[in-house]
């Protein structure tokens, strides 16, 4: 091992990483994301991350809009924030990268989102004014791109970027949920950075996949609101949390990897399970079943396939293979999860603790105990095993927490 080899390994620490929040409004009023909330801008993100959740790493993926952009820069000349070395925007210690999700359309298949990030504002917006010729609407979030995938792939690794297929099981703008059975059939796998799983799945779900063995697993929030940033994130390790040192973290170089992947139990995620619109009931957990298309308890075919059906459908081996590459997934329930938590308990526990990364990893149970008594300490140790008993989501529901 060479002595800058060693140097790279001495440095490297754990950063918590949420890469996939939207902006709701830019501060001019422009609307982004028309499902976010108003008060998701760039700057209250930042803050919300920064001093709240505790999150070294986060990516904002509307950052492709000209109003949004014209907020970064707002905030670059004011001083609040500064350009990172290797690329990001730094605040109070907390590192924002650039990024944009994109759909796009199979011919004959279907549609899905895939999530680019950049080094730096100047080439986010070279990215932009490319893809305003090929977009209806460049202001909003999410929107189609009339491009071949491939095409789009080439664009953004061309300039320099990271492309991550975005909650790839999912039924709604999923690339397994909703487009295909294999990815390469859609996209160079050469051009691909890393996986997003998605509320609804885990690593061992996906683990029955082999297509997906050679490739780093992402779990994020894909945060509408403030609230939600960090209900699902990753630990990574790093030299400094920023644009370069992620894509090696990506592709496991010179020590730098994902270590952990923490989400939800997939039974939480709003699409683990097959649901029928016409009985509103999740398939299996009523006693109702599907023969594929149709639910057997009423004939209906409005029938949305869950994640779980879907990976078992495609899968191409029985038992998950977890390469020694893969981080380990731990089930962990968000803070907001847990019944009985409100506002007034949130806020002493934040006034003792600092950030809620703080709450779920560093403070025990009795010091828990001493803010917000000895069952609600009780409660947030068991959420952060992941032991509290569950009910499964599906059809676009989220699952719960059930009260004990």
């Amino acid at each position: 091992m060479t002595l800058s080899s060693l140097q790279h390994q001495d440095k490297l620490q754990d950063y918590y990483a949420d890469l996939h929040i939207h902006i709701g409004r830019a501060t001019n009023g422009q609307a982004v994301k028309i499902t976010g909330s108003r008060n998701l801008t760039f700057a209250n993100i930042a803050k919300e991350a920064a001093e709240r959740k505790g999150i070294d790493l986060i990516g904002i993926i509307d950052c492709h809009s000209p109003s949004v952009q014209s907020d970064i820069l707002s905030c670059l000349y004011s001083g609040e924030m500064n350009e990172v070395i290797g690329g990001g925007i730094e605040y109070r210690g907390t590192t924002i990268l650039l990024g944009c999700e994109i759909e796009f359309n199979e011919p004959d298949k279907g549609a899905a989102h895939l999530l680019t990030y950049f080094p730096n504002l100047d080439v986010m917006q070279q990215f932009s004014a490319w893809m305003s010729h090929h977009m209806t609407n460049i202001n909003l979030s999410t929107q189609r791109i009339y491009v071949p995938a491939r095409l789009l792939q080439e664009e953004v690794v061309n300039r320099g970027g990271i492309m991550i297929p975005a909650h790839v099981f999912t039924p709604h703008k999923g690339m397994y949920g909703n487009v295909t059975d294999s990815m390469e059939d859609v996209l160079d796998l050469n051009l691909i950075s890393g996986i997003e799983l998605g509320l609804s799945a885990d690593s061992t779900m996906a683990g029955t996949l082999s297509e997906l063995d050679d490739f780093t697993f992402l779990s994020n929030s894909d945060a509408h609101s403030l609230g939600k940033i960090g209900r699902e994130y990753n630990k990574i390790s790093l030299a400094t949390p920023s644009f370069e040192e992620l894509r090696k973290a990506l592709v496991r170089e010179d020590g730098r990897r994902v270590s952990s992947n923490y989400g939800l139990n997939p039974r939480l995620g709003k699409y683990h399970r097959t649901y029928c619109n016409s009985c509103h009931v999740i398939i299996d957990e009523h006693g109702v079943t599907t023969n594929g298309q149709n639910c057997m308890n009423c004939g209906s075919t409005k029938v949305v396939q869950g994640v779980l059906d879907r990976i078992q459908s495609i899968s191409d081996r029985s038992d998950p293979y977890i390469p020694d590459h893969r981080p380990p997934y731990y089930y962990q329930i968000p803070l907001e999860f847990i019944p009985g938590l409100g506002k007034a308990k949130m806020a002493a526990l934040l006034n003792v603790f600092g950030t809620e990364m703080n709450i779920l990893h560093q403070a025990n149970e009795q010091a828990i105990a001493e803010v917000v008594g000895i069952e609600m300490a009780q409660h947030i140790i068991m959420a952060r095993k992941g032991e509290l008993h569950l009910v499964s989501g599906g059809g676009g529901t989220y699952g719960k927490v059930k009260r004990t």
